[in-house]
């Protein structure tokens, strides 16, 4: 009798509950309430704080090999399936026009990935301190969240720091949702009054023919010159390429809707199930934010200064706020900037002036990854 009551109690959760699993599930709830009441990118963070309370429950085994988690994990991340589809919903979604029009808007999307870079620098300089040890790959997969491009954060980390997925992901997700917070005060900081009320004329008219095209162009380029990026940048210019033929308006509208708010279901369980106590209460962890902060900041200030310099060059026809956009989180940092910019002069407005860096920065941020990738491999 006494060994059927001990044999029941050690079976139940309270039994088998460690501190660390407490601390993980409050996380978890932590994430749940922030997605719910301060609306911070709710799509991911909500499945993934979800995944992280079902990850730590014991005895269950939700997130081990055979259980639902890990099966999602293993399809869908480990593989890169889920990252890749969601490129391509993106695709679907995303008008390059404004980046089309004024072409060399893509070199502020370029700038803007500065923060990848010296990030990486930063973090492989982290290895000095006590307690952290990051390997190049590590680096690399930390490094991207500069790019404020939660699935490509994903895809590489999945790629070259699994260990690490959870924490890249809830740094790269929570770091796009400040955005409105972030930017502002640098984008001040580094730009005059004046700057800031610099009209921009209207971009002209781009064809359909031009915006058919542009897809087949970023592609062959990467094909050509990076093919390590190929993957990411493939799909989301097939994505945009169903959105701008017109000749298959169900293909393009499932990708935009149902096939990405599934897989967007999938990958943020699958992530969270990376939220483990073991592999999260760790000081790479305290690190991992650290390093993810420098990274969005010095991305944003990277793509500001190219600013300054195309203000100075165009002979005061730029504003620099634009350069801000460069990040890829769309389209929060395109409306950072109208606000800002509005706030210097209330008969600015830089919304569509500042899509085409911030679509630029979206192809930024997963060439970027294919060069690290290439780097790493």
């Amino acid at each position: 009798m006494d060994s059927g009551v001990l044999h029941i109690w050690q079976s139940t959760g309270i039994a088998n509950f460690e501190w660390g699993n407490i601390l993980m599930i409050a996380i978890g709830l932590l994430l749940i309430f922030l997605a719910i009441t301060k609306n911070f990118e709710p799509l991911l963070l909500l499945p993934i704080g979800f995944g992280g309370i079902l990850a730590n429950i014991p005895i269950a085994g939700i997130s081990g090999p055979d259980g639902l988690l890990g099966i999602l994990y293993h399809m869908g991340v480990d593989t890169g399936l889920f990252p890749l589809l969601i490129f391509m919903g993106v695709g679907a979604l995303t008008d390059f026009g404004a980046l089309i029009a004024m072409p060399s808007l893509l070199v502020l999307g370029a700038a803007a990935q500065f923060g990848i870079f010296a990030t990486l620098i930063g973090a492989l300089a982290m290895n000095m301190i006590p307690g952290m040890e990051f390997s190049l790959a590590d680096a690399s997969a930390i490094a991207i969240i500069g790019g404020a491009d939660g699935p490509t954060a994903i895809f590489l980390a999945s790629k070259l720091a699994p260990d690490l997925l959870g924490a890249i992901a809830v740094a790269a997700y929570s770091y796009m949702a400040l955005v409105p917070l972030i930017q502002p005060p640098i984008m001040r900081a580094l730009t005059s009054e004046k700057e800031r009320q610099v009209q921009m004329t209207h971009l002209r008219h781009v064809t359909k023919k031009e915006k058919i095209i542009f897809p087949l162009i970023i592609l062959s380029a990467v094909i050509l010159f990076l093919p390590a990026s190929a993957p990411l940048v493939g799909m989301l210019a097939f994505g945009n390429l169903m959105r701008e033929s017109g000749v298959v308006d169900r293909l393009s509208s499932t990708a935009q809707n149902e096939l990405i708010n599934i897989v967007t279901i999938f990958l943020g369980l699958a992530v969270g199930s990376k939220l483990s106590a073991d592999k999260f209460l760790t000081s790479e962890t305290l690190g991992i934010l650290i390093l993810g902060m420098a990274a969005f900041s010095i991305g944003t200030a990277g793509g500001i200064l190219m600013g300054k310099v195309m203000h100075k060059v165009t002979g005061g026809k730029v504003n620099p706020l634009i350069g801000a956009a460069g990040v890829s989180a769309v389209p929060m940092a395109a409306r950072v900037v109208n606000k800002v910019g509005q706030e210097a002069n209330p008969h600015n407005y830089l919304l569509m002036h500042a899509m085409g860096p911030n679509v630029a920065g979206v192809i930024g941020s997963a060439v970027a990854a294919g060069v690290l990738l290439a780097i790493v491999s």
